[in-house]
C-alpha cells in the first residue's frame, strides 16, 4: 500500500455523505479515489473534482485503489466486501458488518488467506459521553461496575419508507443501532462469558424489538 491511502466509497447515501467521505477526506494520508455512485449529480454536488463511477466493480480494477469503504445497506456488506477482497483490496465495512455469522468468518477467513486489511467502521466508538464512562471506569472513578445498561430511545412511530425501516434481511432497530450499543459494551468490558437472548415478537404481534443481556 502507498503511503498515501487511495479509498474508493461505494455510494453516496446519508451514511458516505455524513461520515465516511468528509472523514477519508480530512485525514492525513488518505484521498477520496473515486465514488461509486447512481447520481453523479449529487456526489459532484460535494465532491466537484472526486471522480463519480457508476458501478462498484469499476473501484475494484482500478489498480491505483488501495481501500474500499462500504456503507451500503446492510444485506450487500458481504457480496461487496468479497468481491473487495478478491480484487485484492483492503476493505473497511459499515456496521453491522454482515447479516448472518456465517458470512462474517467467511470474510474474515477470506482475508486472512490474502493478506488483506479488514475493518468495521463503529463510530459511536467517540461519543464523547461513551469516552467519558470509558474513561471514568479506567481510572477508577465508578469503582467496581456491578451492572450496565445502555439503549436509545426512539418516539416516531411512523416506519420511513428506507431500507433501514423495511421488511428484509439486515434492516430495522437490531441491525442499525444495537450493533453500536453492543459494541460499546464489548470495549467497555471484554466479550461476555455467556449470554441470554428473547426475541420481542409475538403470535399476535411482531414487533422490532430484541432484548440482550451479557454476563462476565
Amino acid at each position: 500500500m502507498s503511503e498515501n491511502i487511495r479509498v474508493g466509497l461505494i455510494g453516496y447515501g446519508y451514511a458516505s455523505k455524513t461520515f465516511h467521505a468528509p472523514l477519508i477526506a480530512g485525514t492525513p494520508g488518505m484521498s477520496l479515489a473515486a465514488i461509486s455512485s447512481s447520481d453523479a449529480a449529487k456526489v459532484n454536488a460535494d465532491w466537484p473534482v472526486v471522480p463519480v463511477v457508476s458501478e462498484p466493480k469499476h473501484l475494484f480494477n482500478d489498480p491505483n485503489i488501495d481501500l474500499i469503504v462500504i456503507p451500503t445497506p446492510n444485506d450487500t456488506h458481504f457480496p461487496l466486501a468479497k468481491a473487495a477482497l478478491d480484487a485484492g483490496k483492503h476493505v473497511v465495512v459499515d456496521k453491522p458488518f454482515t447479516v448472518t455469522l456465517s458470512q462474517a468468518r467467511e470474510l474474515d477467513a477470506l482475508a486472512r488467506s490474502l493478506g488483506r486489511l479488514l475493518s468495521v467502521f463503529h463510530n459511536r466508538r467517540w461519543d464523547s459521553d461513551f469516552l467519558t464512562v470509558k474513561a471514568l471506569i479506567a481510572e477508577g472513578t465508578l469503582g467496581e461496575i456491578a451492572s450496565f445498561e445502555s439503549h436509545f430511545d426512539r418516539f416516531r412511530p411512523q416506519v420511513r419508507d428506507r431500507w433501514r425501516e423495511q421488511a428484509g434481511p439486515g434492516s430495522g432497530i437490531w441491525y442499525d443501532l444495537a450493533p453500536h450499543l453492543l459494541d460499546q459494551a464489548v470495549n467497555l468490558f471484554g466479550l461476555p462469558g455467556e449470554h441470554d437472548r428473547r426475541s420481542g415478537a409475538t403470535p399476535a404481534r411482531r414487533a422490532d424489538h430484541g432484548l440482550l443481556s451479557c454476563h462476565s
